[in-house]
This record gives structure tokens, C-alpha cells and sequence, in this order.
């Protein structure tokens, strides 16, 4: 499947089956977020595997964007490690949605699907995992076999023309 055809197929999953991720297409997602280019090549990231029960459990009281996924990436930054701009600005939540791309790309090459989540606890996931102050939790990736009934959402074919977002000058 060529890249750009890739980027049309993948889609926010929302159901997944109960099948466990093998080990292997772990490890293959986890060195496409190593490969993923960061600021300065800071490597700020921590990713935390959640597949246990107890570690799906403790998802489960961080947010509804689970959907019944096996395996979830929490992915955060060390604010001491992340790139910061001379006017402070710092590069920890860029570097982290790059990464996470990477993560779904890869997901998708390995025959899984996969949703960025965002709207979770973060008082109760950094209390969960026991992260100091410095350690940023971003985004929540959701990841499985998709569900044989699984759709992408209404709104996943709207796209604007590009005019309405690209200016040439």
C-alpha cells in the first residue's frame, strides 16, 4: 500500500476485538516511534505498553477512549529532555505527535487499527503510573484488531480542499 494510500485508509478505531497484539507487531511499532524524528533529536519520549489487565483497568479510570483495545500507548516527554526555542518554547507535544503518527502508521502496516486519544485524567494517569512533575503525558493510542464492525466515523471522508488550507506565496 503506497504511504499516501495509507493515510486515507487509517481511521480512528472505536471497536476492537479482544485479541492480544503479538509481541512482535509490539516491537515493530515501538521502533517506528524510536525512528520518529524529534526536535534537535532530543528523544524526550517515554512510552509507557499498557496490556496487562491491572494496566487496562487503570486506563479504563482515565478515560472512555479505550474502546476496548488490548494494548494502549500512553506517550509522554521529559520536559528536561525536550527541545526548548530561545523564547521558551517547548518542543515535548510536537515531538510527541510525531511520534504517535509514526505509531499509527505502523500499527496499520502490521494489520491493526488505532485512535489518538487525548481526552483522559491526566491527575489520575500520572498519579496511576507514579510520573514525577516533568513527565508529560500527551496522548493515549488506543491499539488492536479492528472489530468486524468497525466503521470510520461519519466525518472521516470530510476533508477540506486544499485552497482552504495551503497558500502558495
Amino acid at each position: 500500500m503506497t504511504f499516501l494510500k495509507m493515510t486515507k485508509a487509517r481511521y480512528s478505531v472505536r471497536k476492537f476485538t479482544e485479541q492480544a497484539v503479538e509481541k512482535e507487531k509490539i516491537d515493530k511499532i515501538l521502533t517506528a516511534a524510536n525512528n520518529a524524528p524529534t526536535a534537535h533529536n532530543n528523544q524526550p519520549q517515554k512510552i509507557f505498553v499498557m496490556q496487562s489487565p491491572e494496566a487496562l483497568a487503570m486506563i479504563d479510570q482515565c478515560t472512555r477512549g479505550r474502546f476496548g483495545a488490548p494494548l494502549v500507548l500512553v506517550i509522554a516527554y521529559d520536559q528536561n529532555q525536550s527541545w526548548k526555542r530561545k523564547d521558551g518554547y517547548d518542543s515535548g507535544e510536537v515531538d510527541v505527535g510525531i511520534i504517535g503518527t509514526h505509531v499509527m502508521f505502523e500499527a496499520l502496516e502490521q494489520g491493526l487499527g488505532s485512535c489518538w486519544v487525548v481526552n483522559f485524567h491526566d491527575d489520575i494517569l500520572k498519579d496511576s503510573l507514579q510520573l514525577p512533575d516533568d513527565i508529560i503525558p500527551v496522548a493515549l493510542i488506543s491499539i488492536g484488531y479492528i472489530a468486524a464492525d468497525s466503521v470510520p466515523s461519519l466525518s472521516h471522508e470530510q476533508r477540506k480542499e486544499l485552497p482552504e488550507t495551503v497558500q502558495f506565496k
